[in-house]
């Protein structure tokens, strides 16, 4: 079941929306964007915009879905958000128990926050947790995914804004890169895509380039869809072998 044009994952499930920004990554927030497209278009569930919003009549989605599915949860906000309350993380993270069949994919730039709710809790198997790395200065965050107990954890560094240096990529299984799209876009270098491309390959780790966005291979600012999401004429989509997990 493909539901969505996230080329990394098949499905969204969004229990809540709404988010606000932590660091330099969310300057041109898709999901931002999105939200205020759906409020101007009276979408329930938007009534106040990018705000912050649990949706309880969401909850339940994936118990209907037989076929097993990748979810990535949150794709209109994060998870670990200051303003969810953990008593409805629990309703959430049951209903990924309840769903053995699926995969969930989960990903946070609020590290402290994943840290401090599995503290004394057990990740679902079904769980592939992630951290947003978008440039040198949130490599920390590595840190602290290290230290959770997931069967898949992951990287998203996207947008790549920068160039993100060395990366220690001990206890984790999957890399995804992408450059930012939009009006107001930065530009990515391949420089930068390679240095990490390279660093998988020497590491063991699946690398998954998603897309150059608004601008290209060339450093020519047009259309994401033009620019496409090939390194040297081959897609790079990458996924973790669970077996080897």
């Amino acid at each position: 079941m493909k539901t969505t044009k996230i080329e990394w994952t098949e499905a969204t499930w969004n229990p809540s929306i709404g988010c606000s920004k932590v660091t330099a990554g969310c300057k041109n927030c898709y999901a931002e964007i999105m939200a205020k497209r759906l409020q101007a278009m009276g979408m329930a569930g938007y009534e106040n915009g990018f705000g912050f919003k649990i949706l309880p009549e969401r909850l339940y989605q994936p118990l209907s879905v037989k076929k097993p599915t990748k979810f990535f949860v949150n794709s209109m906000s994060d998870l670990f958000h200051e303003k969810m309350p953990f008593d409805f993380l629990d309703r959430i993270f049951d209903v990924i128990a309840q769903t053995p069949q699926h995969h969930y994919q989960i990903l946070t730039k609020r590290e402290k926050i994943l840290q401090d709710y599995f503290f004394n809790k057990k990740v679902p198997d079904n769980v592939w947790m992630g951290v947003s790395v978008e440039h040198a200065e949130t490599k920390y965050r590595l840190d602290y995914l290290r230290k959770i107990k997931a069967k898949i954890r992951f990287v998203s560094i996207e947008p790549l804004i920068d160039d993100i240096g060395k990366l220690d990529l001990t206890g984790i299984h999957w890399v995804i890169v992408g450059g930012e799209s939009g009006v107001s876009a930065r530009p990515i270098k391949l420089d930068w895509i390679m240095n990490v491309k390279n660093q998988c390959k020497e590491q063991n780790i699946a690398f998954f380039f998603k897309q150059w966005g608004t601008w290209g291979e060339d450093g020519v600012k047009r259309n994401k869809k033009e620019n496409g999401s090939k390194l040297f004429g081959e897609e790079w989509k990458e996924e973790p072998v669970l077996s080897n997990v």
